[in-house]
């Protein structure tokens, strides 16, 4: 069995490098492999701008963001045992965006780099509003989902209702509310890369622990497990993983809810090849859905956030139908 899903991991990693040569090659001009490859190797070529400057950077925060939202995904999925649960369960794309809304509108924030800062601190004040609200240290997987859907409605109605108040605010963020990665420069990957890379570190630190939580709250007490500090370590990578990958591009939905039904198939129930798959898998869909993006509405570009979107809103209903049968 370990053989078998080693090979579909390695075809997978075959399936990003792809995403990876297309997001480089793919766009209002389109280079070929050799073209991306001088550009990359060589500053003086003529393809070296596109490459350097804008698809190398785009590509990078890209391979970022997914691997944070297909882990924060699995997280959120294996946190309360909920197989429709995505990173914006327990409020936290919500809160990152009330905030990133609250600083562009009243104090006039306008870069990344205090974004950054705006969108980590309303991840984390959600994500302790949620979890009280849900009973703190008694919370239940069930009490946690409700909560954080109450809580994210609440939140997302003051930012229509900031934007609508605020038309200059409104065209600041209608495209970060869509999910792109076409702001992406050489900063935007270095500056998130130390919080992916923590929330990274503590996700592979869990993914032991996780597979004992799978077996009920009595049981994993039994096994020597405190649930409730696992489940608090966990929204702490959430909140590292979403916080930086929102702040970045702006919510984009569904890919942390596909991606983990489209690996289970192949890993089981085993966290630790579960969320392997889905580092691999998630960036590779991210950039192929930007890639598809670029293509449709040449010369001009659909935001990424809107493919996930279309797809994933068919892929939600497709499990829906799936469970109900």
């Amino acid at each position: 069995m370990q053989v078998h899903r080693g090979r579909w991991l390695l075809v997978f990693v075959a399936v990003l490098a792809l995403a990876v040569v297309a997001s480089l090659a793919v766009g209002a001009r389109s280079l070929a492999p050799p073209d991306v490859w001088h550009g990359l190797i060589d500053p003086s070529d003529p393809a070296a701008t596109v490459v350097r400057r804008l698809r190398l950077p785009r590509s990078g925060l890209g391979l970022l963001v997914g691997v944070a939202l297909g882990l924060a995904g699995a997280l959120m999925q294996a946190l309360t045992r909920n197989p429709l649960a995505d990173p914006g369960l327990l409020g936290v794309n919500a809160g990152a965006s009330a905030a990133v809304v609250s600083a562009i509108s009243f104090l006039g924030v306008t870069g990344l780099s205090g974004y950054i800062w705006f969108a980590f601190a309303g991840a984390a004040v959600v994500t302790v509003v949620v979890w009280a609200v849900a009973g703190g240290a008694t919370a239940t997987p069930a009490g946690l989902a409700l909560s954080g859907t109450a809580v994210t409605a609440v939140l997302y109605a003051y930012v229509a209702a900031v934007q609508l108040l605020d038309t200059a605010s409104l065209d600041r963020m209608r495209f970060w509310t869509a999910g792109s990665l076409a702001a992406a420069s050489p900063g935007t990957a270095r500056l998130i890369l130390p919080f992916v890379a923590a929330g990274v570190l503590v996700t592979a630190a869990l993914a032991r622990t996780l597979n004992v939580m799978a077996l009920g709250d009595d049981t994993a007490r039994a096994l020597g497990t405190d649930p409730a500090r696992v489940r608090a370590v966990a929204a702490v990578a959430v909140v590292l993983l979403c916080g930086a990958a929102t702040a970045a591009c702006g919510p984009i939905v569904f890919l942390g809810l596909m991606v983990p039904h489209l690996v289970r198939p192949l890993t089981g129930p085993d966290l630790r090849w579960l969320l392997a798959f889905c580092a691999v898998l998630a960036p590779a869909l991210l950039l192929g859905a930007d890639v598809v993006g670029r293509i449709v509405s040449r010369p001009g570009e659909l935001q990424v956030g809107v493919v996930t979107a279309v797809v994933g809103g068919g892929f939600f209903l497709a499990v829906v139908r799936r469970r109900r049968a």
